[in-house]
């Protein structure tokens, strides 16, 4: 089996992702590695809003959301932990920008060796064009990337 150090799980607390969590854990179990929870608001077509308190409302809409998926993920961490499945350690981070730049930039920032996402999110256009930022860190991503659905 490979062994994976760091895997990287993008969360938006989409059905999706809490399906990708559930293999993450799987996967970090058995390779003892770190899973680093990564939570991306989307701030990228906010700016293009006409009003500035409504882009702030939605900014922080999403910075709450983001906050509630990566906490959720946390929980069911912990509960593998509690029932004696795991003890996996665990990074979370909250980012601003483009999703899929900022998966891909936080790939080779933290030196990740694999990257477990959801078949498609929840968040903005995204609910327009689903997996498009899957797809898109899966052509970008230089680790191997699992797609869950």
């Amino acid at each position: 089996m490979i062994l994976y150090k760091k895997i990287l799980l993008p969360t938006d607390g989409s059905e999706y992702s809490e399906k990708a969590g559930e293999y993450a854990i799987w996967i970090a179990d058995k390779s003892l590695s770190q899973i680093i929870v990564l939570n991306v608001v989307d701030t990228s077509y906010l700016r293009s809003l006409p009003q500035r308190d409504l882009e702030l409302s939605l900014e922080n809409e999403f910075q709450e959301e983001g906050n509630a998926a990566v906490q959720k993920f946390s929980q069911t961490l912990e509960k593998s932990q509690c029932e004696g499945k795991c003890s996996i350690p665990m990074v979370s981070m909250i980012k601003k920008g483009k999703p899929a730049q900022e998966i891909v930039k936080t790939i080779e920032e933290e030196g990740i060796d694999l990257v477990v996402i959801g078949a498609s999110g929840k968040h903005g256009f995204n609910r327009l064009y689903p997996g498009s930022v899957t797809e898109s860190v899966v052509r970008l991503a230089s680790c191997p990337v699992l797609v869950v659905k």
